[in-house]
């Protein structure tokens, strides 16, 4: 379950969540009938609902990126958003813009390698500057080395440039936050736990095996 309380049909009182809910999960209530058609609970939305101004924002991010007027190639768009997802540790944000490329026909060698892009011999030029720039974003707080943006300047515009980073970065916070609040392939426990010592194992045995 997500952290934060999830806005119930009934307690929707905003046209927005109303139409959002309407669009995602038609007459149902998606507190107590979870699910969308991509086959996620739906809880980001229904927990984003809590503010509603905060949802229509969203929303409109969403309409932004998807709008024909973008210049910006959707294969390259989807490409650097699936990898932000991975370097953001989000199963949510990872695995539903693997879909989104999947849905764009790219090849299924492409979106397996997006974790290990670096090795991987499947990606072009243009692909492979993109997916350098995204980790430049999310994994290093946006310093970029000269190198990798006249990579991107060989074959996309200021415009284009300007989208894929504005475009990198919102998902980079829908995956931080989807994380955080434990929102739908998020709702998960970090993996990173202290493996217990054997029994009988003291601490002063690990300061003795350290001396050694």
């Amino acid at each position: 379950m997500p952290r934060l309380r999830q806005v119930t049909r009934a307690e929707a009182d905003s046209e927005v969540v109303k139409k959002t809910y309407d669009l995602l999960f038609e007459d149902r209530d998606p507190v107590s009938q979870p699910g969308t058609s991509t086959g996620t609970p739906g809880d980001w939305w229904t927990v984003f609902a809590l503010v509603p101004d905060v949802l229509e924002h969203c929303n409109r991010g969403f309409a932004l990126y998807r709008n024909p007027k973008r210049k910006l190639d959707p294969l390259l768009r989807e490409l650097a958003q699936t990898r932000v997802g991975w370097a953001k540790a989000s199963q949510f944000v990872f695995s539903q813009h693997c879909k989104s490329l999947r849905g764009m026909s790219c090849p299924e060698a492409k979106i397996a390698a997006v974790p290990h892009w670096q090795v991987a011999d499947c990606f072009d030029e243009k692909e492979r500057a993109v997916l350098a720039y995204a980790d430049c974003l999310a994994l290093q707080a946006g310093r970029t080395p000269d190198a990798v943006f006249q990579a991107l300047k060989a074959f996309l515009s200021d415009e284009e440039i300007l989208e894929l980073t504005y475009i990198t970065c919102l998902y980079d916070m829908h995956a931080v936050m989807s994380r955080a609040l434990r929102t739908e392939w998020d709702d998960r426990d970090d993996p990173i736990v202290e493996v217990a010592s054997p029994e009988g194992f003291s601490a002063r045995d690990f300061l003795d095996v350290g001396r050694r």
